[in-house]
């Protein structure tokens, strides 16, 4: 069973150079933060972002307003969902329904949405760059946003018999975003210890998913984390889905593989085939853990 690491923290990459006005220096602090990001991604799969270009204030509002929405009456949550999340995509497709209260519920999740949706292009730009592949190239091949969606999550205090909020896993799609509240309780396996990845105003943490990991042949990493809950204290938290079309093929990319004379170490596959596999995992749980459909499953 793996430690928990309580020294450890996650990498911190400062965006504000990805951001800044084009000049020498800013070249120069770019480039830099370029090598800090590709670092992250091969060795951690997870960092947390600064200067990332989402107001502070909007991350605290929207988490305000989320503690709010969980502590409605059960009747009135179940006008949106029956179950202690919350889901939203984008606000363009029509599908979202929101509660009457909290009042500015609707203005503020949909800003943030929008906001992170930035985020993700923008990271998906750094990691064209790091990844050493034409311009533009993540852009052409992931350009439609309409499989990307947010969850918005309550966890229940810990009981003495049992405090998982999440098991372990990895997340299927490209990159995720998380926000939270200060009660903390996620967590990266590194190097077979568990990291706290602590609460830290203003940041947002930042994850490399499955898709990646194979169009960089394994390179870039997809960090297996968990949520523990804690005790006394609900935990409030929201996570956006950076994702890829469902008709989009996923394998190797040739600069991982026949440009560097390396062999794929993975199959392709269709992504909507790849999401079904992982929501049969939860609809129909494998009796045997080992059955469970991970990305290994495409490995060659």
């Amino acid at each position: 069973m793996a430690a928990t690491n309580n020294v450890g923290a996650l990498p911190v990459v400062d965006l504000a150079p990805f951001l800044a006005t084009g000049d020498d220096e800013g070249g120069v602090a770019r480039a830099s933060a370029t090598g800090a990001v590709r670092k992250v991604c091969r060795e951690y799969g997870f960092f947390r972002v600064v200067n990332h270009g989402v107001p502070a204030e909007l991350m605290a509002r929207v988490l305000e307003l989320l503690a709010a929405f969980f502590a409605l009456p059960d009747e009135e949550k179940a006008k949106v969902r029956p179950n202690e999340y919350l889901l939203a995509f984008d606000p363009q497709l029509g599908f979202n329904l929101y509660p009457d209260e909290p009042s500015g519920f609707k203005e503020a999740l949909e800003e943030l949405y929008g906001k992170l949706t930035e985020l993700g292009v923008l990271i998906q730009e750094i990691l064209n760059e790091c990844m050493g592949l034409p311009p533009g190239y993540l852009k052409e091949y992931n350009g439609d946003r309409s499989f990307d969606f947010m969850a918005a999550l309550r966890y229940f205090p810990a009981t003495a018999e049992e405090n998982s909020g999440i098991s372990e896993h990895e997340d299927g799609n490209c990159i995720t975003f998380v926000l939270q509240d200060g009660v903390g309780g996620l967590e990266v396996l590194k190097d077979g210890a568990w990291v706290p990845a602590d609460p830290v105003e203003g940041s947002i943490v930042v994850n490399i998913g499955d898709v990646i990991q194979v169009l960089s042949n394994g390179e870039m990493k997809s960090a297996t984390h968990r949520v523990v809950r804690k005790p006394a204290a609900h935990r409030h938290s929201l996570a956006f889905f950076f994702t890829v079309h469902g008709n989009k093929w996923v394998e190797p990319l040739p600069e991982y593989t026949e440009k560097v004379g390396k062999a794929p170490r993975y199959r392709r596959f269709l992504y909507s085939e790849y999401q079904l596999l992982r929501m049969r995992n939860m609809t129909h749980p494998p009796s045997r853990p080992e059955d469970v459909v991970h990305i290994t499953h495409y490995a060659i």
